[in-house]
């Protein structure tokens, strides 16, 4: 069961979690209501406003996948978030790969994970997740951001959507020692993906060409696999491609 510690406040949950990480046991959560310099991948920044949102970090140490294996984690994660808003929340909640959680084209989650390996195992995984619940406004130049009670137009209860969220976690990774169950948390995974529904959307590559393409696959170490409207394959690692989105690449 998750344990649970408060931050009045921290830069960044995760780097909190992280420096500590040897002497906490499994399963702690750093949570924090004032996180004055959130990070998401490749260096950027997560907006929140104080008390309004959930900011934290989970402490997942030894979990039963290989290092090759890793993107097993994202996904549980990924699917804990939009398990725990969909109960809040009307349906339209997905997936956009690898790890962000989308309410229709309006991202209200981000995450970054942080895995510290021992040879070909994971030693420690940190898994830092912003969720918008509570937020109204927006001040950042963030191009889509939406909070849960933009959706609903009502408050909802922070640490009870904490609790459902780690909670779930756990559940999801301590599966995974389970060939079967791995293979069902890709199924949902894939069903939960933003836009993945067999129709060809807009991409750009790291190069700046754009391109018409449905998704094929996603292999356990996160590589995407797009099917081109010419029939050809292509694999892409995080940040080698993205999504268009009105017109925006996001």
């Amino acid at each position: 069961m998750p344990h649970y510690i408060k931050v009045s406040q921290t830069a960044s949950t995760n780097t909190y979690l992280s420096r500590l990480a040897a002497t906490l046991p499994g399963g702690t959560v750093i949570y924090t209501p004032c996180q004055t310099a959130g990070r998401g991948q490749k260096g950027n920044s997560w907006e929140s406003e104080d008390g309004k949102n959930l900011t934290f970090s989970q402490l997942i140490k030894r979990p039963p996948v290989k290092a090759r294996d890793q993107f097993y984690l994202s996904e549980a994660a990924a699917l804990a978030v939009v398990e725990a808003l969909a109960a809040e929340a009307a349906d339209g909640f997905s997936v956009k790969w690898p790890n962000d959680v989308y309410w229709h084209d309006k991202k209200i989650c981000g995450m970054l994970i942080e895995n510290s390996l021992d040879g070909s195992d994971i030693a420690t995984s940190v898994v830092g997740i912003g969720i918008n619940v509570n937020q109204e406004r927006f001040l950042s130049d963030a191009p889509n951001p939406v909070s849960l009670k933009g959706i609903t137009g009502r408050d909802h209860d922070l640490m009870a959507l904490l609790k459902r969220v780690c909670s779930r976690i756990e559940q999801l990774v301590d599966s995974l020692d389970d060939d079967s169950a791995r293979q069902q948390l890709h199924r949902s995974y894939m069903a939960a993906l933003y836009r993945n529904d067999g129709q060809r959307h807009p991409y750009e590559d790291a190069q700046g060409n754009r391109f018409m393409a449905s998704v094929a696959d996603i292999a356990p170490d996160g590589t995407l696999t797009l099917l081109h409207e010419d029939g050809t394959r292509h694999s892409y690692l995080f940040k080698q491609v993205k999504h268009i989105i009105n017109n925006t690449v996001l």
